[in-house]
C-alpha cells in the first residue's frame, strides 16, 4: 500500500508550491549522496505480495475490508481494489537459510488468513482470469483519499476515458474503453526490495534492468484478461494502459507514459529522481511542513515526502526508493516486474532467481550493461512478456537465445555463485534454484499451466467462461497444496 494522502487537496492551488519542494528534495538527496551516511548493513531482503479475493462463483469478491477485519493480522493491508489486499514482508538479511524461514512464514500466513475468511478465497495470480470488466467501475476502488484522489487525477489529465487495446499471440484481441483507472487493480504483483548502498544503487538498478525479460519469461502467470487470452504476462501491457495519462497527440509527440521502463542505464539512484522531475507532472500534489534543507543541516535525515509521494506515482518497473527508518536513511532497489503466484514456493524461487542474478552481474568485472544496449533490455522485456517460454532473449557473448537455454546453461549457475557469495545456505539456493530449473526444463510456469488448463476444457466442451472459472477452481486447490506450478496436474 502506498503513501496515504489528506482528503480533498486541491491540485490546481498545490501545483507550483508542490513542484518547487519536489526538486528542493531532490536537490537535498543530491547533497545526502556526496555527505550523508546511509544504512549498508548486510544485504536486505522484503517482499510485497498483492493478492485477490474471490467468492464460491470464482468471481471477483468486493469484500477487502470485511476480510482485513476477518484476518485481523497487520501483515495484510488494503490496495487499490475491493477485490484485493496486500501481504507485506519487513526486510531480513538474506544469509543462511532465510529463503526457506520466509517461505514458512508466507504459508503460515496465508493459511491462517484462510482459515477466517469463510468462502473467500485468497488467490496469488497476476490477473484474476475470471475478471470481467462489468466488475471494474469506480466503485470497485478501495474508499481511500489516496486511491479515490489517483483515480481522479489520472483521468482529469488523460481528459478521456483509457483505451485498452491488446492482442494476443493466439490471435485474440481485445480493445474497450474504461472511465476509471480500476482496471489497474488487476495487475496483481510480487514487489522485491533489495537495500543497498549508494555507491552499489546505479549497478543494482542496472543489473535489474538486464534481466528482467528473463523475470516475466520464467515467471510469467497472466495469460487471461475479459476473457481473453493475451500476453503470457499480460499484466504488463495492462498496467501501462491502464494508468496513461497521455491522450494519442502526447503519445505521438513522445511523452513519456507513466508506466516506463526507462530509457537509459544510469550512473547514480540521483539520476532517476531527476528524471522523475523532469519529465512526470505531479497527480498527487500533497504538501508537508518539513524543510528538508532546514533538517539536513542540523545533522538528521529528512522524510521527504513529497519526492516519496511523487516517486510513487511514476511507475518503473524497477523503483528507486529513498526511505528512512529510526531516523537512518536507505535506498532500495524496488523490483516490480513479477507477478503474484503462482505458489508461495513459486514466488520464493522467482525471489532467489532475482536477488542471485543481481549480485552476480553487480560483482562482474565488465558488467553486463557495457555490453548490452539499453534497447536490448527494453527488447527483452516485451519479449518476455508476450511469449512467456517462447521467447528469444538477447544476451551479450551468445546473441538471441531461447529463454530456458538461456537461464539453464548461463543465467542459474550465475544465480547460485551471487546467492552463495551473500551467505544463502546450499539448501535454500538448492530447493528454490531447484525449482527454477524444473520449471525451465518442463517449460511450465503459471501462465503455460493456465492456457493448457482452458485449453483441455474447452476440447471437452467448455465454453471460455466456464473453462476459465473451473481452471480457477483447479489452481485455487493446487496453489494451496503448496506445490510448484511445473509439477500441477491438468484435467484427465
Amino acid at each position: 500500500m502506498g503513501q496515504e494522502i489528506t482528503a480533498g487537496i486541491n491540485a490546481r492551488e498545490h501545483r507550483q508550491r508542490y513542484r518547487e519542494k519536489v526538486q528542493q528534495c531532490v536537490d537535498v538527496l543530491e547533497r545526502m549522496l556526496r555527505l550523508k551516511d546511509f544504512e549498508t548493513s548486510e544485504p536486505q531482503a522484503g517482499l510485497e505480495i498483492e493478492l485477490n479475493l474471490v467468492g464460491p462463483d470464482m468471481r471477483a469478491s468486493m469484500t477487502n475490508e470485511h476480510v482485513l477485519a476477518q484476518i485481523d493480522d497487520p501483515i495484510f493491508q488494503t490496495e487499490l481494489a475491493r477485490y484485493n489486499i496486500e501481504l507485506n514482508v519487513d526486510p531480513e538479511p538474506l544469509a543462511g537459510d532465510r529463503g526457506l524461514d520466509l517461505e514458512a512464514h508466507l504459508r503460515e500466513h496465508l493459511d491462517a488468513a484462510r482459515s477466517r475468511t469463510g468462502d473467500v478465497e485468497i488467490v496469488t495470480v497476476g490477473i484474476l482470469p475470471t475478471l470481467m470488466p462489468e466488475e471494474l467501475t469506480r466503485d470497485a476502488i478501495t474508499p481511500s483519499p489516496r486511491y479515490l484522489a489517483l483515480d481522479e487525477a489520472i483521468m482529469e489529465a488523460r481528459g478521456e476515458d483509457l483505451l485498452l487495446d491488446m492482442e494476443g499471440r493466439s490471435g485474440e484481441r481485445l480493445t474497450t474503453f474504461v472511465d476509471t483507472i480500476a482496471a489497474e487493480s488487476a495487475c496483481t504483483s510480487v514487489q522485491c526490495h533489495l537495500q543497498v548502498a549508494p555507491v552499489d544503487f546505479a549497478a543494482s538498478w542496472n543489473a535489474a534492468q538486464a534481466i528482467a525479460g528473463v523475470q516475466l519469461a520464467v515467471g510469467a502467470n497472466s495469460p487471461y484478461l475479459f476473457g481473453r487470452q493475451l500476453w503470457a504476462e499480460t499484466r504488463i501491457q495492462l498496467f501501462h494502459q491502464a494508468t496513461d495519462t497521455r491522450p494519442i497527440e502526447l503519445r505521438n509527440q513522445g511523452v513519456r507514459p507513466r508506466v516506463w521502463f526507462g530509457e537509459r542505464w544510469v550512473t547514480s539512484i540521483f539520476d532517476l529522481f531527476e528524471e522523475n522531475v523532469r519529465y512526470f507532472p505531479a497527480l498527487l500534489p500533497e504538501m508537508s511542513d518539513e524543510d528538508p534543507v532546514q533538517v539536513l543541516e542540523s545533522g538528521a535525515a529528512p522524510v521527504m515526502s513529497e519526492l516519496t509521494l511523487h516517486n510513487g506515482t511514476v511507475y518503473r518497473w524497477n523503483r528507486p526508493i529513498y526511505d528512512t527508518v529510526d531516523g537512518k536513511p536507505h535506498l532500495r532497489v524496488e523490483n516490480r516486474v513479477l507477478p503474484a503466484g503462482p505458489t508461495v514456493a513459486d514466488t520464493v524461487a522467482n525471489a532467489a532467481l532475482y536477488y542471485g542474478l543481481v549480485n552476480a552481474l553487480v560483482r562482474q568485472e565488465r558488467p553486463v550493461w557495457s555490453k548490452m544496449s539499453f534497447a536490448a533490455a527494453k527488447e527483452n522485456f516485451f519479449a518476455g512478456a508476450r511469449r512467456g517460454f517462447n521467447a528469444h532473449l538477447y544476451w551479450p557473448g551468445r546473441g538471441d537465445v531461447p529463454v530456458d537455454e538461456l537461464v539453464l546453461r548461463q543465467l542459474l549457475p550465475m544465480a547460485d555463485a551471487g546467492l552463495e557469495d551473500w551467505g544463502v545456505s546450499t539448501k535454500a539456493r538448492d530447493r528454490y534454484l531447484g525449482i527454477v530449473e524444473d520449471r525451465c526444463k518442463a517449460e511450465r510456469n503459471g501462465a503455460s499451466w493456465q492456457v493448457a488448463c482452458v485449453e483441455r476444457l474447452e476440447e471437452r466442451g467448455a465454453n471460455r467462461d466456464e473453462a476459465l472459472r473451473r481452471m480457477l477452481q483447479r489452481y485455487i486447490e493446487q496453489m494451496h497444496e503448496g506445490e510448484p506450478v511445473h509439477t500441477w496436474s491438468l484435467p484427465r
